[in-house]
């Protein structure tokens, strides 16, 4: 199963703004057009997907991450091959809206989430080894792709993309996920080893419910400022550590910390969130992302440089490993799907407004500096409201889910079969 989620996350690649940075220039001149029509209409395609998370998370539910995965993989495959028929900015923008939902949100949605549902124990361990075996590879992506573009050009190489993600997401959806996520009890050996605070609620959270909830808004929160803020560094790297004296092969090169900052990242903080408290964590995370927004305006070449990319990098895939281990513990199982598209939404939405944001701030003031520090407000709130926010209770409160008292005691016969390993918590596909 974890085989399965990473085969799957190293394929969202193709619609990772890393892998699709190769193929811009070549795209542009190919295409005659310009520069910012390009960027347009990347900008449309990663928007659209803010559209169409929450309505996957449903049919995530609905149906299981088995059939999911597979029929994702099938549409994003072919939406790679058909891309390569675009002659002009409209069937390019058609492009960038298919390839962005399929590979950023849709497949990364469905990935995640199959990760959460199928492993009971060492959840955090469990998603943190998926995470880290995707990030390295959509981060060895655009070293092979730009030497595939070279020598192909960008429409056999999509070709060639679109194939791979039918002969290897399909097959591991298929056959290594099982029909249904396995029902079965807690052992005493279990809970003696479980660190608290990591079993699943006794009742499941619906969508609404969660959204009531301080703990939802504040890594939702977390995830999107994340999302903004490092898409927008990243898409400016050049320019922003050039100005602080970096030459263009030195700033490119940041990349590298980034991403062994990022797998250290996603393998312990999965394996912390196993023996830590979720807001701690986040805590942690966001004040770190806020260091590295406001000292990007202040950083050197040399050792600050790298001290930034390993922030940078950490953080990024830090918070998203924390998102996919919190709600689980927090809301349950049954609507996690439901739960973590709208959570995907804002991230697509988010990410598409950071480069722009940090365009309009060098423009204004001719220097990064002033909207670096503005920035830096966004992470810095998360901080504040996740040291404020409280654990949400084991179950709705009773007004939410229209329960008795006797529905209540049910629910609590539930949770303590569970623990004395009676019984079985019922789920539904």
């Amino acid at each position: 199963m974890i085989a399965a989620a990473s085969i799957a996350l190293a394929l969202t690649a193709p619609g990772q703004t890393a892998a699709v940075s190769v193929f811009v220039d070549p795209i542009i001149h190919d295409l005659g057009v310009s520069r910012s029509a390009v960027s347009t209409a990347y900008l449309i395609g990663s928007l659209s997907g803010a559209f169409v998370m929450p309505f996957l998370g449903r049919l995530i539910d609905r149906y299981g991450p088995r059939r999911i995965m597979a029929a994702i993989a099938l549409c994003f495959g072919t939406i790679l091959i058909a891309a390569t028929a675009a002659s002009e900015i409209t069937g390019m923008t058609a492009a960038f809206i298919g390839i962005r939902i399929g590979g950023q949100g849709a497949l990364n949605l469905v990935a995640t989430t199959t990760v959460a549902i199928y492993v009971h124990r060492r959840r955090g361990f469990a998603i943190g080894v998926a995470s880290a075996v995707g990030t390295a590879g959509i981060s060895l992506t655009p070293m092979l792709l730009e030497r595939l573009v070279s020598d192909w050009g960008w429409r056999h190489v999509w070709i060639v993309e679109g194939a791979a993600v039918w002969l290897l997401v399909i097959p591991a959806a298929l056959l290594l996920l099982p029909r249904r996520p396995p029902a079965r009890a807690i052992t005493d050996e279990e809970i003696g080893t479980a660190a608290p605070g990591s079993s699943l609620p006794p009742v499941d959270w619906t969508l609404a419910q969660a959204m009531r909830t301080g703990m939802f808004w504040v890594v939702t929160a977390g995830v999107g400022a994340c999302a903004l803020v490092t898409t927008g560094l990243n898409f400016h790297q050049q320019s922003l550590l050039g100005e602080r004296g970096l030459t263009a092969t030195e700033a490119a090169a940041t990349f590298l910390p980034q991403t062994i900052a990022g797998l250290i990242a996603t393998f312990g903080l999965g394996w912390l969130a196993d023996r830590f408290s979720d807001r701690v964590l986040i805590i942690t995370t966001m004040a770190t992302l806020a260091l590295a927004t406001a000292g990007a305006g202040w950083l050197s070449p040399g050792f600050t440089a790298v001290l930034y990319g390993l922030a940078l990098g950490a953080c990024g895939n830090g918070i998203r490993t924390l998102e996919a281990l919190a709600f689980p513990r927090c809301f349950g199982l049954r609507h996690l799907g439901a739960i973590r598209g709208v959570v995907h939404s804002v991230t697509v939405g988010a990410s598409a407004f950071g480069p722009l944001l940090l365009a309009l701030g060098r423009d204004h003031a001719t220097t990064y500096r002033p909207i670096l520090l503005a920035m830096t407000a966004l992470p810095l709130a998360v901080t504040v409201a996740g040291a404020l926010v409280r654990t949400p209770p084991p179950m709705p409160p009773q007004s939410d889910v229209g329960a008795d008292e006797t529905d209540i005691a049910s629910a609590a016969d539930l949770e303590c079969s569970r623990f004395c390993g009676h019984g079985v918590r019922p789920r539904s596909d």
